[in-house]
């Protein structure tokens, strides 16, 4: 059984009824979403009488028999328990996905066992084991929290803790403002959301008082980086560049991950073109997620001469980042000297 995050209230409500079931299995990349979720499991499972709690962690050399005995032996006491099995690598392997089949064929009623697990590719999704885990019991997907999603997302946890922002313009600002300083970092917005609790009493906060207590705690994903430059969004491309420029993240990885965006974009461009329907070019590309709405748009938005422009410029900055001598066509002006803000130029073309 499949369940979305935002249902797993109500399914613990019914389970006060019915029972909770054997096997909860919790997946994904938003660690704090995926650390409250089971904390929440695990509240029901004590609430329900399962006062025994064993965790077991699936690193390299682990013994996927310990699994199996976990579910099977009966407590010292007599009590109900807990099993939880985090698998960090989200790839438990041969021996383990023959271990995690077993205690899916065989549940408990004395046990109620906890698995988590990072996002699975698809592979993973379609794979024996974690198909046999969600027939036995319930799956929960945690998607990650979309950049524009992010402002709403705080204004609900400060409800949460009886505090909200101002009405109208002051209001947006402060929470696009707390969402620019923590983007990417849920469990640092967390704990900021939870300092403005402390500072201030329940009620209306400003945008000072906001603004005052709100670190930088943002942390950039160099994969994210294309969308703000296919959507057109400077402010937010620069601020990434910048964030990743001050995390130390490699310049060829970054440039790798521009370069690639063009290429589809230019491929795109090439394929509208000639008349084929952006939805089989998407397929084709293997274009997903957000980046399926927003690679047309830009591809539509740029001219081909704009985009092989951009190509050359790539292939200049290439040489540059493995200190190589660049090599300008004639007329060319040269090369920004710091890499950093070559590719900044070069994303600026694309999102311009």
């Amino acid at each position: 059984m499949q369940l979305k995050l935002d249902g797993l209230d109500a399914h613990l409500r019914q389970a006060k009824a019915k029972g909770l079931a054997p096997l909860y299995v919790v997946h994904g990349d938003e660690h704090l979403l995926v650390l409250e979720a089971v904390d929440r499991l695990r509240a029901a499972a004590r609430e329900a009488g399962f006062s025994e709690r064993e965790v077991l962690v699936a690193e390299r050399g682990f013994q996927w028999g310990r699994l199996v005995e976990a579910q099977q032996s009966m407590s010292l006491f007599g009590d109900r328990k807990i099993v939880e099995l985090r698998i960090p690598s989200g790839k438990p392997g041969k021996d383990g996905g023959e271990a995690l089949r077993a205690v899916a064929a065989q549940p408990s009623p004395d046990v109620v066992m906890l698995v988590t697990l990072p996002r699975l590719d698809f592979a993973a999704s379609k794979s024996a084991w974690f198909q046999a885990l969600e027939g036995a019991g319930v799956s929960i997907k945690v998607d990650t929290v979309d950049r524009t999603r992010l402002p709403a997302w705080v204004g609900e946890r400060l409800a949460l803790q009886q505090q909200r922002v101002q009405g109208g313009e002051p209001g947006r600002r402060a929470l696009q403002f707390i969402a620019d300083k923590v983007e990417g970092n849920l469990l640092a917005a967390h704990q900021e959301i939870q300092k403005l609790g402390l500072l201030y009493a329940p009620g209306e906060l400003s945008f000072d008082q906001v603004h005052d207590a709100v670190l930088n705690v943002a942390r950039y994903d160099v994969f994210k980086l294309s969308e703000s430059m296919l959507s057109g969004d400077v402010p937010r491309l620069v601020r990434m560049l910048e964030g990743l420029r001050g995390e130390g993240e490699a310049t060829v990885l970054v440039l790798w991950a521009l370069t690639e965006e063009i290429r589809v974009l230019s491929k795109v461009r090439q394929g509208l073109a000639a008349g084929k329907p952006a939805g089989v070019l998407m397929r084709e590309l293997r274009v997903w997620g957000p980046r399926e709405r927003l690679v047309p748009q830009a591809a539509q938005r740029l001219s081909q001469p704009r985009l092989e422009a951009a190509l050359a410029l790539a292939a200049r900055l290439d040489r540059q980042v493995k200190g190589l001598q660049d090599l300008p066509p004639a007329g060319a002006a040269p090369l920004p000297a710091e890499p950093w803000d070559g590719l900044q130029q070069l994303a600026l073309m694309i999102a311009r």
